[in-house]
């Protein structure tokens, strides 16, 4: 069964494309995704498949600047021309919203994979009376990351404006990818080893694009927030995550992100059920395996609801 694509006006005046997929049988819960860094949600319909069949229904929104997303305050490639990061949190807010209106009296869970990632961390930290879990796949939460981002980002808004592509970034992380696995495919052979997939996603036009100064400067503060301890305090500490990265994923430095990001929360007197994938790449979903790993994330999501 496909997603059911519609659109919802969100408060920060974005008109946000949203995707769902209803359960089969009676919903044991919903599940709310968010998609990475240069692709959209509509990539997540396998995925959404899978759990509808276990009695989760799903739903997904293209962030600012995304797949089909449009918002007269901002333009593909980035989230919004001022203060993009808290509006697209405040719109992750109204698709939360949206579930749970849809969805009343069960469990909401927030997943996110890389970028997305990122965003489930931030959005735990801002709303976490709005979500019984949280699953964070394939991120690098790393304060020293987002220093790293600011400070290029800082010298590249020197020269360019922030609505321009930030090719110097782009060079530093999707183009050196590229060169770790050149011998496989030229472009984004470090997304999986099922070349089927990455094909797909090369041949998508919204996807692999060059993300503009501004997002990556914006994407950098998430970054920070989700990486500051302080930041914790407000989680309770009752709320489960589940974590997952995979050894050959260079956007998680092999994994050791993900490593780091357990430790870290369990160190802080969270659960967090984490999983390391050997051999696995980037995208998870579109993974060699991927069966067995949704099949697991499945069992979890079954203890939360």
């Amino acid at each position: 069964m496909a997603f059911t694509k519609r659109t919802l006006e969100s408060p920060t005046g974005a008109h946000l494309a949203i995707y769902e997929r209803a359960a089969v049988g009676e919903p044991r819960g919903v599940l709310h995704i968010n998609h990475g860094l240069a692709e959209h949600a509509s990539r997540y319909e396998g995925f959404a498949d899978a759990l509808a069949q276990k009695g989760w229904a799903t739903i997904a929104q293209d962030h600012r600047g995304h797949g089909q997303t449009t918002a007269s305050d901002g333009e593909p490639r980035l989230y919004a021309y001022e203060d993009g990061w808290t509006k697209l949190m405040d719109d992750a807010a109204a698709v939360n919203a949206e579930a749970r209106k849809t969805h009343p009296d069960i469990p909401v869970v927030v997943f996110g994979h890389s970028m997305g990632g990122v965003i489930s961390m931030n959005y735990a930290m801002r709303y976490p009376d709005t979500i019984d879990g949280c699953a964070i796949w394939n991120a690098n939460i790393d304060k020293g990351a987002a220093g790293l981002i600011k400070f290029v980002t800082g010298i590249g808004l020197v020269f360019s404006k922030p609505e321009k592509p930030a090719g110097l970034i782009d060079t530093l992380t999707f183009k050196a990818w590229d060169k770790k696995f050149k011998n496989e495919r030229p472009q984004s052979g470090w997304l999986s080893h099922d070349l089927t997939e990455v094909d797909k996603y090369v041949a998508d036009p919204l996807c692999g694009w060059t993300a503009s100064w501004s997002l990556w400067r914006d994407f950098a503060g998430g970054i920070a927030y989700a990486a500051d301890d302080k930041n914790l305090k407000q989680v309770r500490k009752t709320l489960p995550f589940h974590l997952v990265g995979g050894t050959e994923d260079p956007v998680s430095n092999n994994a050791k992100a993900i490593e780091k990001q357990g430790e870290r929360l369990r160190a802080a007197g969270y659960g967090a059920t984490q999983e390391i994938l050997d051999g696995f790449r980037h995208e998870t979903l579109n993974e060699n395996g991927r069966e067995a790993v949704i099949e697991r994330f499945a069992a979890w999501l079954s203890k939360v609801s």
